[in-house]
């Protein structure tokens, strides 16, 4: 479980340098996105190698705890995918991994939510769906004039 760094302090920077620790002019400082990769956990717990691997343990079972619920939640009721991110977030305060994860995620969501903007794929989805629920109505139209409102609890043939 390492974070790319055994160095107290040192933070592992994106490959890409679109991100890194120190913000470039007309960026805003503190901002997220622009935080290099690497641990978030506090300068003395980075500073002792064995509270730091302790520390990590400790983030890597709450996360995996919290995503478990998440995976669980799927076909139970409840917001699964929204706990298996904040899970993914969970981890991300500590694993390069995570990080990476979540900021791809993150710009696959954004990019999909601009394209479901676009009005062509708007007025598209608006179409295909009166279609798609036009298609239903006369297959449900269909099957009431060929068998009629039989309630299932009304059944007198058994």
């Amino acid at each position: 479980m390492n974070t790319g760094s055994d160095e107290p302090g040192e933070v592992a920077v994106a490959a890409d340098k679109a991100r890194t620790d120190r913000p470039e002019a007309g960026q805003e400082t503190g901002h997220e996105a622009e935080r290099g990769l690497g641990s978030r956990a506090p300068e003395f717990v980075k500073a002792r190698r064995l509270l730091h691997l302790s520390w990590q343990v400790g983030v890597f079972v709450v996360g995996l705890a919290v995503v478990g619920a998440g995976i669980v939640m799927l076909p139970l009721p409840g917001p699964g995918w929204v706990v298996i991110f904040g899970g993914m977030a969970i981890w991300a305060t500590e694993f390069v991994w995570a990080q990476l994860v979540l900021r791809w995620t993150k710009r696959k969501v954004t990019e999909a939510a601009h394209r479901a903007l676009d009005p062509k794929v708007r007025r598209r989805n608006i179409t295909l769906t009166v279609i798609g629920l036009v298609i239903i109505g006369v297959l449900t139209g269909i099957y009431l004039w060929k068998f009629g409102l039989v309630m299932p609890w009304k059944i007198e043939d058994q």
